[in-house]
């Protein structure tokens, strides 16, 4: 009984055994067959990512382009270090002449290279790479050392619109201006060039390497015209060499879109070498930064208000300036001693009269031109595409009392960007309606060329009636022909503008002897085109007013510019009243078919050529006009 007792537990036993290492062989095969057939994806791609090396392959930014698809913003090829540890034989060795030759320390190189990584990018030493150091590199042939390549962002007008372009750090993300802002757009995908090794770094030939393109960025094409732009950086730098001012600008806006056509400011510096520039410089756009009592330009907005509330004709109603007004205790006196007399509204913003504009504020009263400086957008930034935008300062309405109210009616007392009163002005002469300023007109994929995305002008509101804007430019017209913008005037143009000398505030306090001399002008003033703003800050060795300095520099400005956007002269046009301190300017008639003896002016002079009595040609030619002692080239034949 016991031996059949135990053969029947041994039995059993062997029976689970069985049963046991059926089941567990049941089960491998379960696990092999759901491995190989239903978990092999995900067990060979979990295999692959422990041989696979991935190289990265820089992406290129997007360009930026002018209006005229010049380019202001590009991409250079270059080369980037990178290493494999595990294939590295000699690592001091390596770490030695690597940092020989990028002139790092040998300890920290040593660090990289013996980092526990399947792959490790040098840098910020190893990125972008000159041709020479990488071909150095190169020649080495060091185990497990691999040159990648990499993209440098490249303006190629080095200084040129720097500021408003901005630039890119290390990794290609921008950093400032139009990189920072359009970051998203301009930024490509980076690619890669992937490689197989097994756990000693050998390549696995089994599998051939993969190579996955980068996607290069949008381009961008902004509004910038690049013959303005041209023109507009020559002038400045002229004047900045001359003058030694703390600081120029310049703005040039349409004003029928509130495109910008041209922005520059000096000191300026170069994207391509940002790292030497002085933080100050590049960060500071000056046109849409900088906040300053605009000073007399402003007039034009105080003006503008009151024609549009009817308050005055400005031909027929007259005021007396007597060379101050007395307002709240305070004198405010004219820069004229003894004031201008009497004269009619239209000669008060000829002479930019101080006293005159007082009696303008008093009529539009406090809620009125509190109202209007926030119609023309005073108050507010104005959205223009670029980081780092001011949006100036105004009194506070509670405190904005009678002597407030006069001093603003003349641009004192009030801050502004030179984008703001640009955009203002814009308003008060293209019919009266403000708009966003923008610099980004398409975005483009440049794989493609089709236009992803295009700027609409932006109407905001309308300020003032289009009847009111059509007496300012008739009015702003008369200032360079009869008032203190004279030194803008151009033959063959009709030319509108305003002048302005803001003495400096610093810290709620006005600065002896510094100044802030501007001129706006607007082209041509019966069909405006362009309006443009230039101001220099406490310019050495000149005398201190817009007038004097600053609208001879916007004229030689216009001068170029009307011809390059195809702006054609007129036969006639307001005849710029002259005073002894003039030069005057001399039409030119026509000599062709005179004897030489009856070719004569008293104001030029004459040089002739080639041999004959009779006139065949004649240069400058009929009609143009030229300054008085200009010389006049005769051929005879």
């Amino acid at each position: 009984m016991g031996d059949k007792m135990i053969y029947e537990i041994t039995k059993h036993k062997i029976k689970w055994v069985k049963i046991i290492t059926v089941l567990i062989v049941i089960s491998i095969i379960l696990k092999i067959g759901y491995i190989q057939i239903i978990d092999r994806v995900n067990i060979y791609n979990k295999a692959v990512e422990l041989w696979q090396r991935s190289f990265p392959v820089e992406a290129n930014r997007g360009l930026i382009l002018d209006s005229d698809n010049n380019v202001l913003a590009t991409n250079l090829t270059t080369a980037s270090l990178v290493v494999v540890p595990s294939q590295i034989k000699d690592i001091e060795m390596t770490a030695q002449k690597i940092s020989e030759i990028l002139n790092v320390d040998t300890k920290v190189m040593q660090e990289k290279l013996s980092k526990k990584v399947s792959i490790q990018r040098i840098q910020p030493e190893g990125r972008q790479l000159d041709d020479e150091v990488a071909a150095k590199i190169d020649r080495l042939k060091l185990p497990g050392v691999y040159l990648i390549k990499d993209t440098k962002r490249y303006y190629p007008k080095d200084n040129y619109l720097g500021q408003t372009l901005g630039f890119v750090g290390i990794d290609n993300q921008g950093l400032l201006g139009l990189e920072l802002k359009y970051d998203e757009y301009l930024n490509g995908n980076n690619g890669s060039i992937d490689y197989f090794m097994d756990a000693k770094s050998n390549p696995l030939t089994l599998y051939p390497s993969v190579y996955s393109a980068p996607t290069t960025g949008f381009d961008l094409q902004l509004t910038i015209d690049g013959d303005i732009q041209d023109i507009v950086e020559r002038e400045l730098n002229n004047a900045y060499d001359t003058y030694n001012p703390d600081g120029i600008w310049a703005l040039a806006m349409d004003p029928n879109t509130g495109k910008i056509l041209a922005m520059a400011c000096k000191p300026d510096f170069n994207p391509n070498d940002y790292k030497s520039a002085d933080k100050d410089v590049y960060n500071h756009n000056i046109p849409i930064w900088k906040t300053y009592e605009p000073g007399s330009t402003f007039k034009i907005i105080t003006f503008s208000s009151a024609l549009n509330e009817n308050l005055f004709d400005m031909d027929k109603d007259t005021y007396f300036d007597k060379g101050y007004e007395i307002v709240g205790g305070a004198r405010i006196k004219s820069w004229k001693k003894g004031g201008h007399g009497l004269q009619t509204f239209r000669e008060v913003l000829q002479n930019s009269s101080n006293p005159g504009f007082v009696e303008i504020g008093r009529r539009l009263g406090k809620d009125k031109l509190y109202e209007y400086v926030k119609k023309f957008g005073l108050t507010e930034k104005t959205g223009i595409d670029l980081p780092g935008e001011s949006k100036g300062i105004m009194f506070d309405y509670d405190v904005f009392n009678e002597l407030e109210q006069a001093t603003v009616a003349f641009g004192q007392g009030i801050s502004v960007t030179p984008m703001q009163l640009v955009r203002a002005v814009c308003a008060c002469v293209n019919g009266g309606t403000l708009y966003k300023p923008y610099l980004v007109d398409k975005i483009i994929d440049n794989y493609s060329n089709d236009i992803i995305y295009e700027k609409k002008p932006e109407a905001l509101r309308r300020v003032i009636s289009e009847d009111t804007s059509k007496k300012v430019r008739d009015a702003l017209e008369t200032v360079v022909t009869d008032g203190g913008g004279k030194n803008a005037y151009i033959d063959g143009y009709r030319i509108g503008g305003k002048t302005g000398t803001a003495q400096k505030a610093v810290n709620g306090s006005y600065v002896d002897g510094g100044y802030i001399l501007s001129f706006i002008g607007i082209a041509p003033i019966d069909d405006p085109k362009i309006v443009l703003y230039v101001a220099m800050d406490n310019p050495k060795n000149c005398v201190q007013y817009g007038g004097t300095t600053v609208a001879p520099i916007a004229r030689k400005m216009l001068v170029d510019i009307l011809p390059s956007m195809g702006i054609e002269k007129v036969s006639s046009q307001r005849q710029k009243a002259y005073t002894f301190m003039d030069t005057k300017s001399v039409k030119i008639e026509n000599y062709i078919g005179k004897s030489k003896k009856e070719v004569s002016n008293p104001e030029l002079k004459f040089k002739f050529i080639g041999e004959g009595d009779k006139v065949i040609d004649q240069l400058p030619r009929v009609g143009e006009y030229v300054e008085a002692g200009s010389t006049v080239v005769i051929m005879l034949g």
